[in-house]
Formats: C-alpha cells, sequence, structure tokens
C-alpha cells in the first residue's frame, strides 16, 4: 500500500515518535509505501510530499517538533477540497494517517466523507481531545510547566510576591490542573470553572495574613470570570480565531495587584510548553500510536483514532469525537482546589 501521513496544528513534542513509528512499521513489517505530506494538509492541497524511509528518519526520536512541519489550515474551509482529493489521486494514497488535534481531525473527518480511508492519532498539548485518556505532547508540556512553576517559587518567595504564570488551555484546563497541583500552586484557574475574583483575593489576603508572604496563581490562557462576578472580562481573540497569549494573564495579575496591593508579577509560559526533547512517556505513547495506525489501515480499518484507555491502545471511530472536547474531571478540580 501507499500510506500517506502528516502533522496539522500546532507542533509539540512527540511528533517525530509518531512518524518513526509509522515508518518503521509500514516498512519493516508490511512491505508498504510511506509518503509523507509537508506542512499539514496544507501539504495535501500543494502536493508537498517526501518518501520516507528509514534514513530520513534515523535520529528523530528524541526531536521536538515535526520532521514534515505543520500549519494550522484546514481544507474543508478554505475550500480546498477538490485540491486534496487531486494530490491523493496523483500519488496514489490508498490511506492517510493524520496526526493532529480537533482541528485536524475535523478535517481528517470531512477527508474520510469522500471515500478517503482514514487512521488518525490524537496530538495536542491541551489533552482536550475526546475519547483518548492521553494526547500525545501533553505530558512533556506539563513536565515544562511544572519546572517553571518550581523555578518562580523561589523568586516569589524571595521578594514576597504573588506570581502569576499562565499556561496554554483554551477549551480545557488540563496543563493548568496539573501542573498547579505538582508545582504546588495556591490558586488554579481553567475553563472549566469560571472564577470570582474577590474570592480569590479574600484568599491570598487571609494566606498572607496568616502563614505566608508569597503566593502562585496559575491561569488557563481560556480561563474567564464568572457571569456577574466583580471583574469585567471578555476573552481575547486573535485574527484567526486564537486566544491572545497573556490577556487574561495580565488582567489577573493587575486585579489582584490593585485589590490586595501585593506585588504582583505575571509570567506567560506560552510556546515554551510546545517545544523541546519529549519526555519517554510521550516518545512511547507516539511509537505505540504510530505501530497501531499502521495496524488499523493494514487491517482494513478505516475513520478511526487511536486512542489509550485504561493503559490500552483502541481504535474509536471519528463520529465518535467530533466536535467534542474532553474536560478535566471534577475530582482532579477538586484536588487542586483542596490542596491550595
Amino acid at each position: 500500500m501507499r500510506i500517506g501521513v502528516l502533522t496539522g496544528g500546532g507542533d509539540c513534542p512527540g511528533l517525530n515518535a509518531a512518524i518513526r513509528a509509522v515508518v518503521k512499521q509500514g516498512l519493516g513489517e508490511y512491505g508498504h509505501q510511506i509518503i509523507g505530506f509537508r506542512n499539514g494538509w496544507k501539504g495535501v492541497v500543494d502536493g508537498d510530499v517526501l518518501q520516507l524511509d528509514r534514513s530520513n528518519i534515523r535520529n528523530i526520536l528524541p526531536q521536538g517538533g515535526t520532521m514534515l512541519g505543520t500549519a494550522r489550515f484546514h481544507p474543508h474551509s478554505a475550500g480546498a477540497m477538490d485540491q486534496v482529493m487531486a494530490t491523493l489521486e496523483a500519488e496514489r494514497i490508498e490511506a492517510l494517517i493524520c496526526i493532529g488535534g480537533d482541528g485536524t481531525l475535523n478535517a481528517a473527518s470531512k477527508v474520510a466523507e469522500q471515500g478517503i480511508k482514514i487512521v488518525a492519532i490524537p496530538k495536542t498539548i491541551d489533552n482536550d481531545v475526546y475519547g483518548t485518556d492521553l494526547s500525545i505532547g501533553y505530558h512533556t508540556a506539563v513536565n515544562i510547566a511544572t519546572e517553571a512553576i518550581d523555578r518562580i517559587h523561589t523568586t516569589a518567595e524571595s521578594h514576597n510576591r504573588v506570581m502569576v504564570v499562565e499556561v496554554m488551555g483554551r477549551h480545557a484546563g488540563w496543563i493548568a490542573t496539573a501542573s498547579g497541583i505538582a508545582g504546588g500552586a495556591e490558586v488554579v484557574l481553567t475553563p472549566e470553572e469560571p472564577f470570582d475574583i474577590e474570592k480569590i483575593v479574600k484568599f491570598l489576603k487571609h494566606r498572607h495574613r496568616a502563614h505566608a508572604n508569597f503566593s502562585i496563581v496559575v491561569v488557563a490562557e481560556g480561563a474567564a470570570p464568572a457571569k456577574g462576578s466583580a471583574m469585567d472580562y471578555e476573552v481575547q481573540l486573535g485574527q484567526y480565531g486564537e486566544i491572545i497569549a497573556g490577556a487574561i494573564g495580565e488582567r489577573v495579575a493587575k486585579e489582584i495587584q490593585d485589590r490586595t496591593g501585593f506585588d504582583t508579577r505575571l509570567t506567560v509560559l506560552g510556546h515554551v510548553q510546545r517545544g523541546g526533547t519529549p519526555t519517554p512517556t510521550d516518545r512511547i505513547l507516539g511509537s505505540r500510536f504510530g505501530v497501531a495506525a499502521v495496524d488499523a489501515i493494514t487491517a482494513g480499518q478505516s475513520n478511526v483514532m487511536t486512542a489509550v484507555r485504561n493503559e490500552e491502545i483502541v481504535l474509536v471511530p471519528l463520529e465518535e469525537i467530533a466536535g467534542k472536547v474532553k474536560p478535566v474531571p471534577e475530582d482532579l478540580l477538586r484536588v487542586a482546589r483542596v490542596l491550595a
């Protein structure tokens, strides 16, 4: 078979592990030809291809990012479905492995509707892809955010400051919750639970009077105040509907300083969370997903996504995950609240 593979959306650590596994399993186990498309769905539209073999995947396992490049481009939204189909026909692609988050996987489901065999692999540091316990990139991002919070602790304590740390997470606060718990944050703000700035301020004042002279507040970029609360704020969006990095963090830091008088500083981790060497967990997860995707295609499976559930790799129909976001469960949010 001639199998295409692409990575779409934002980059993250662990993508190269998945690509490597697809190539090794496809070539070594089944004798398939693996064709890479550069820059996600845009590469499919443009016909920008790369024949993948053992020579060009050598030493990519520990590398962050993606050797294929990526782009935020959705052919069904851009009116480019005809070009997609023309390229797949010209390249004699019999099946396509799509590695991405909700946008890339939504595009994959649209292409699948045209009769193309699709197997998807979930990746996003936000960990909000529905139907899987973990997505590629999340574990590394939490490690990076936790290390940053650990480092910020010493500055906060030395200078008697409130330190606000903004992390990624537009629709779900997985990174904020996990790194907040692991890093010992006093307050964690997520999209799942709209916040009341007056309650936060009251808590911080009590904490600083009673037993501490510093505090750490972790804010997901998609966090927002509760309607009718004292803080008037609307989520700030950019040209393409993306959240403006630092907007909510800056506003929360200003509100805390104005209302408490405490010296308050903001750190926006931003794209630092996406970069660098993947953790062993993400390397293993990407490898497992890559092998499972090739196995699924070879067995005739289509319109499915590889997923991990209770440590087992399973296949989930794309129609079951379309348009859904996986929120942080209440029990994990409660742990963050209890440990403040």
